[in-house]
């Protein structure tokens, strides 16, 4: 059986259930992750009606992280809808339904309740706090945790074309204080919300208590890309993937036009 990066993720967390961190990275991944829904008629424009799997008095929705794994479980042709974990969860949230993620067909089988997915739900909601300041001075980023560097690698490979790279570094402020900063260069004015998004939820499913990453945008023109250059530890993004633009989407795949409840 081929591993999916949420196999690896349960796995690791049902290695050492007392790992907060750990699971919380088993969360982001869910998050990150596209999952097929099963539905228990074709969709109808925009609106879905998931198919129910009730467990005493609890209510799930069934939902796989393949195609395969989804046709695997029902053994036949079956009306499904595709969307992120994200995406899932805030159409889920309040509902009172739970995930019943990959049942029978994978190592990640797992039910998760509807109160997880409202918490989820809530984290992924919390955006980062807009202000601004004016930097004095940029050097190396100092003590930085390695999960949390971990953490940006894996949300920044995810972000393919919208910018052309990051820097991370240490800062002072003229207003006296000190942190850290990513600097993301030549980002797409439109995905710039989205990208502060991305750093902020590195932050929280890292587990660091108290941690803090403020994030700024650049061109390369700027007068200080080149203190960024020398002194930060730089992300690459990876190219973005090419798309059929013509081929048509599965209810759900339109970010512009997510599914709704009926």
């Amino acid at each position: 059986m081929n591993l999916t990066d949420l196999d690896r993720a349960h796995d690791a967390m049902e290695a050492d259930p007392a790992d907060d961190r750990l699971r919380l990275q088993f969360f982001e991944r869910l998050a990150d992750s596209e999952l097929f829904l099963l539905l228990s008629e074709e969709a109808d424009g925009d609106s879905i009606t998931p198919e129910l799997f009730n467990v005493g008095d609890q209510h799930y929705v069934l939902v796989f992280d393949t195609a395969k794994r989804l046709a695997e479980f029902v053994g036949k042709v079956a009306p499904f809808a595709a969307t992120s974990g994200r995406g899932l969860c805030a159409l889920l949230e309040g509902q009172g339904a739970g995930l019943a993620l990959n049942p029978d067909v994978a190592p990640s089988a797992m039910l998760i309740p509807a109160d997880a997915v409202d918490w989820l739900a809530r984290t992924l909601a919390e955006g980062p706090e807009e202000t601004s300041a004016e930097i004095s001075k940029v050097g190396a980023p100092q003590d930085v945790p390695q999960e949390l560097l971990l953490g940006l690698d894996r949300k920044l490979a995810t972000a393919g074309g919208l910018a052309r790279a990051a820097y991370l570094v240490s800062v002072s402020y003229k207003d006296s204080g000190r942190g850290h900063l990513l600097a993301f260069v030549d980002a797409v004015e439109e995905a710039e919300p989205a990208l502060a998004s991305a750093v902020s939820e590195a932050l929280t499913f890292s587990g660091i208590e108290a941690g803090a990453l403020d994030v700024s945008f650049i061109r390369t023109q700027d007068p200080i890309a080149a203190s960024l250059a020398k002194w930060g530890l730089r992300f690459d993004l990876p190219e973005p993937a090419q798309v059929e633009t013509n081929a048509p989407k599965a209810p759900g795949m339109d970010p512009d036009s997510p599914p709704k409840l009926r």
